[in-house]
C-alpha cells in the first residue's frame, strides 16, 4: 500500500468535488465547531475550507505534504492556521492536555489499527466540554477491496462505536447512520464488484441527484442503517456525568 507521505490523492480529488455530500456533513457538524479546532486527516482541505470561518484557530494534521500543498493559500497562509505533516499517532502525544475545543475527523478513525488508544489520546487533548466530531464508514458487511486498498482496518456499527466512546469517557451528543441510499450501490459496485477506485462521473451524479433527496429524508427520519456513521462526542466537564 502507498505510504501516506507519498499518496498522490487522486481519489481525494475526485471526492472533493461532492459539494452536496460534504456540505451535508459539515452542516451537521458546524454548530459544534468552535474555538481552537483540530482537523485530523485534512487531505486536500475539503472539510477545512468549510469550517475555516467557524474556528478561532485551525490546526490541520495530515501526514502527506503532497496533499496539504493542494490546500488553497487563502487557508494555509492565514495566521490562525497551522499545519502538521504527521500521523495522528505521532502528533497527539506532543499536544498538551485539554488543548482543543473541537477535533474533527472525517474518514480517519478506520485507518487506525488501535482505535481505542487513539480515542484515549483524543479525549486527553480535548478540553472538558470540548467535542470530537467523527464520520466513519459503516457496516462491516460492506467491507470491500476499496476499503483494503485505502488502508481501512474496519467499518463500524453504531452501537459498538457508541459503547467504545463511552468506555473512553465520552458522552454522546448526537449519533446517526448517514447516507442509507449509498448502501446498495456500495455493496454492488465495491463489495461484490471489487472496484478499487471511484468513478468521477458516477460520484457527481450521485451527489447532484441522490444526496439532496436522501438528506431531506434523513432529516425527517433517521434510518436504522447507512453507509456511514456520524457522531458528536463530548468530553464531559465532569467525567462522572
Amino acid at each position: 500500500m502507498t505510504s501516506p507521505h507519498t499518496y498522490e490523492g487522486h481519489d481525494l480529488t475526485v471526492l472533493a468535488d461532492l459539494p452536496n455530500y460534504y456540505g451535508w456533513i459539515v452542516e451537521i457538524f458546524r454548530p459544534w465547531v468552535t474555538g481552537r479546532t483540530m482537523e485530523i486527516g485534512t487531505g486536500i482541505g475539503t472539510i477545512s475550507r468549510q469550517i475555516f470561518d467557524h474556528a478561532e484557530e485551525l490546526i490541520l494534521v495530515e501526514p502527506s505534504s503532497h496533499l496539504t500543498a493542494l490546500i488553497p493559500d487563502s487557508i494555509t497562509k492565514d495566521p490562525k492556521v497551522s499545519i502538521y505533516n504527521e500521523m495522528l499517532e505521532t502528533h497527539l502525544p506532543q499536544v498538551a492536555d485539554g488543548y482543543c475545543d473541537t477535533i474533527i475527523m472525517v474518514n480517519v478513525l478506520e485507518h487506525i489499527e488501535d482505535d481505542g488508544t487513539a480515542l484515549e489520546s483524543l479525549y486527553r487533548v480535548l478540553k472538558p466540554g470540548g467535542h470530537l466530531l467523527l464520520f466513519v464508514p459503516a457496516l462491516q458487511i460492506l467491507f470491500s477491496e476499496l476499503d483494503r486498498h485505502h488502508g481501512h482496518f474496519r467499518r463500524y456499527h453504531l452501537s459498538p462505536l457508541e459503547f467504545k466512546l463511552n468506555t473512553h469517557g465520552f458522552k454522546i451528543r448526537d449519533k446517526r447512520y448517514f447516507d442509507f441510499a449509498g448502501v446498495l450501490p456500495w455493496w454492488l459496485i465495491n463489495t461484490l464488484g471489487k472496484k478499487t477506485d471511484f468513478d468521477p462521473a458516477m460520484a457527481a451524479i450521485y451527489d447532484k441527484y441522490i444526496v439532496p433527496v436522501t438528506k431531506v429524508f434523513e432529516g425527517w427520519f433517521r434510518p436504522p442503517f447507512g453507509k456511514n456513521i456520524l457522531i458528536v462526542a463530548e468530553r464531559p466537564v465532569d467525567k462522572s456525568e
